[in-house]
């Protein structure tokens, strides 16, 4: 393969050896399947096209200082995956089968994973859609699951570093009793359009508000928000916010650094009042905010007074960080080895 320069990722797409498939046909999951193609033979009838039955999931590798690599939070995804099936009827993958798949493709495509000094890792994207053809609006028969992976640098161009992001009331990221909670295309597709107008205007990204009553913080275009203030970790608790792996594990390491952890409504006006705040994910883990502006209501909330990451973002990032790295004991059970 060209030599990657392993420090200059961006994230983006480069092509590994193989992917990984299995499909479900006649009421059941077939074997394992082991691809180098980069593309899919798709009836142009399949559901995924015309109706959206498609859920994927978001994950990374990591190889530590010892070479060996480290898959986090495997089984996490897989159940987050069974439940964006429930939501939108796809035929859901035993946890079983997609642990043997992330597994294997990663196994396959090891020479992808980034060196241990390097601070990028490997990105594996599970993507399970509907196959069978059909005009008439009802869930697929059949199904295909995949799995490809791709080496990636940081989610933004800074790495660690403080962001500025921006309110919209005109959009909706979700509604309320929707889609928002399931890992699915469309919520994504919803989210271009702000998410361009908030680059377009300099930002970093867009913030959601609730749908219902636009009174409070839903979620960054990709990321959950948390904030900090008073020894306490607080995360908007809502139906339509997508459930971050990222930020269920950053609420565990938050108490056991004595942190108080809230789950709860936050109205706009409590961002006045965070000493610390961040959009947080699998990509970007912690994307420090420097500063969120209400255009439309000529309002800034400045959170980061010199425009640095805090001290609790910085602690619960770096503590993050040396778990998937293995630089740290994993004393949680998040951390899958590759054999």
């Amino acid at each position: 393969m060209e030599q990657i320069d392993w420090a200059n990722l961006s994230f983006g797409y480069i092509k590994t050896d193989y992917n990984v498939r299995y499909n479900f046909r006649d009421g059941k999951w077939g074997e394992l399947e082991i691809s180098s193609s980069e593309y899919i033979n798709l009836h142009m009838a399949a559901t995924c096209l015309h109706y959206g039955q498609e859920a994927f999931e978001g994950m990374k590798a990591f190889r530590g200082k010892d070479g060996k690599i480290r898959i986090f939070r495997l089984e996490e995804n897989a159940k987050r995956l069974q439940a964006s099936c429930d939501g939108i009827l796809m035929e859901k993958l035993p946890v079983e089968m997609y642990k043997e798949a992330v597994l294997k493709v990663v196994k396959l495509n090891e020479r992808f994973v980034p060196p241990y000094e390097s601070g990028a890792s490997l990105y594996i994207r599970p993507l399970l859609i509907g196959t069978s053809a059909q005009v008439g609006v009802h869930p697929a028969s059949e199904y295909t699951f995949i799995i490809f992976v791709t080496p990636v640098g940081p989610y933004f161009k800074g790495g660690f570093s403080c962001n500025p992001y921006v309110i919209f009331r005109e959009f909706d990221r979700a509604a309320p009793l929707g889609t928002g909670i399931f890992k699915i295309g469309g919520n994504y597709a919803a989210s271009l359009r702000a998410n361009k107008k908030a680059h377009d205007m300099g930002y970093s990204s867009e913030f959601y508000l609730d749908a219902k009553e636009k009174k409070y913080i839903d979620e960054c275009g990709a990321a959950n928000f948390f904030g900090v203030k008073n020894n306490t970790y607080v995360t908007p608790l809502s139906s339509s916010v997508l459930p971050s792996i990222t930020n269920k594990s950053l609420m565990v390491l938050a108490e056991s650094m004595g942190l108080k952890v809230e789950r709860r409504p936050v109205p706009e006006e409590e961002l006045s009042t965070f000493e610390e705040a961040g959009a947080c994910g699998t990509a970007a883990v912690i994307s420090p905010i420097e500063r969120i502006d209400d255009v439309e209501n000529d309002k800034s909330y400045v959170i980061s007074k010199d425009g640095k990451p805090g001290p609790v973002c910085t602690k619960l990032y770096n503590k993050l960080r040396a778990i998937q790295y293995g630089d740290e004991p994993d004393t949680y059970g998040w951390i899958t080895i590759v054999e």
